[in-house]
């Protein structure tokens, strides 16, 4: 009977996907990594450097202070980071060193195709 829980609770984790909408469109980076957690705060970055969290587009001045909102109603918030791969890594770290700053926990999202 164990092993037949075991066997499901594998089968609905590997079957499962993360689904994120976002107000920007991105182009993700290829990664064979699958992570699913739970996604409080999303901010998406794309080619043309604009920014959103969780489909609000913002100015770069206002975005630490949106995620601090949304976190600051979960405290096991989960920051999700959405960067079209053609975007320069130092906006990505910028958004990853807000998250460092603040001690929220962070995810950078691929595509796993």
């Amino acid at each position: 009977m164990t092993d037949l829980v075991f066997l499901l609770l594998i089968f609905f984790m590997l079957t499962s996907t993360l689904v994120t909408s976002s107000a920007l469109d991105v182009t993700l980076p290829k990664s064979k990594a699958q992570t699913v957690k739970k996604s409080t705060v999303t901010v998406t970055i794309n080619k043309e450097l604009q920014l959103s969290v969780n489909e609000n587009i913002l100015l770069p001045k206002d975005v630490e202070i949106a995620i601090l909102n949304y976190v600051s109603k979960d405290p096991e918030a989960i920051l999700i980071l959405r960067v079209d791969k053609s975007v320069p890594t130092g906006e990505a770290v910028r958004i990853m060193d807000i998250a460092y700053r603040n001690k929220i926990k962070m995810v950078l999202a691929t595509d796993p195709k």
